[in-house]
């Protein structure tokens, strides 16, 4: 399939970018699930925290409105090769909900050194601890000075822009920490966790080194990913 189909969200060639992406137009719905329907999200949606914990607890999304909260403006930028500029965010930051929240409630000797964030459409993102807390990692729970939409991941999500954009877990519902890597797989679907791992994205994500695939260099799948993953896509995404 030619590249025009996809010209309206994927103009090509943007200056200031990083290595391999394109400008988008519009902010799409994505990923593994974007031809599914919005997942349900309760009247009182809460995020559970499990894991190497003393005590599993449940974090009330409205509970986010209480804690120290930033507004980020970033740049997101899509493994498949796309990218929207100066998304403004809304939500607490990660690191504060880590040391005032969840760290408290960690067993006195765990050593965390990942975090498993999945969302409410069965989604399953893997941070080592250092690229959670980095200093840009929000939970959101609006976008552009409005609440998140069921599109871009409501109630709340995981927002990480130094990170490819599936690292971000939309539609956030749990976090487990671990004292060792977690399982690959990204999916509780057995057909979209086969994909995924078929795949193979790389366990860091880091865009300013293009860490696209957890095996292949990145230049190596960039024409695959113009050539037939994004006119695929484009056939399919709504934008908001």
């Amino acid at each position: 399939m030619a590249l025009e189909g996809v010209r309206d969200i994927w103009p090509h060639g943007a200056e200031g970018l990083p290595p391999g992406q394109g400008l988008a137009r519009t902010f799409p719905r994505f990923g593994v699930h974007f031809t599914s329907p919005l997942p349900a999200v309760a009247p009182e949606p809460s995020i559970e925290v499990r894991g190497a914990l003393a005590t599993p607890f449940e974090l009330p999304v409205a509970a986010l409105q209480e804690l120290p909260r930033r507004t980020l403006v970033a740049d997101f930028h899509c493994v498949a090769g796309w990218s929207v500029r100066d998304q403004r965010w809304e939500g607490v930051p990660f690191r504060t909900l880590w040391e005032d929240v969840i760290l408290p409630q960690a067993g006195p000797h765990a050593e965390i050194t990942h975090l498993v964030f999945t969302g409410l459409d069965g989604y399953r993102s893997a941070l080592t601890i250092e690229d959670a807390l980095a200093d840009d990692v929000l939970i959101a729970d609006r976008l552009g000075g409005a609440p998140l939409t069921g599109e871009h991941g409501a109630p709340a999500r995981l927002v990480s822009p130094g990170q490819y954009g599936y690292m971000s877990t939309k539609h956030l519902s749990r976090i487990e920490l671990h004292t060792r890597e977690p399982a690959r797989a990204r999916h509780r679907s057995g057909g979209r966790a086969f994909l995924l791992s078929f795949v193979a994205p790389h366990p860091r994500a880091r865009v300013e080194r293009e860490e696209r695939h957890r095996h292949l260099p990145a230049w190596s799948i960039r024409f695959a990913y113009r050539r037939v993953v994004l006119p695929l896509l484009a056939t399919r995404m709504r934008p908001r």
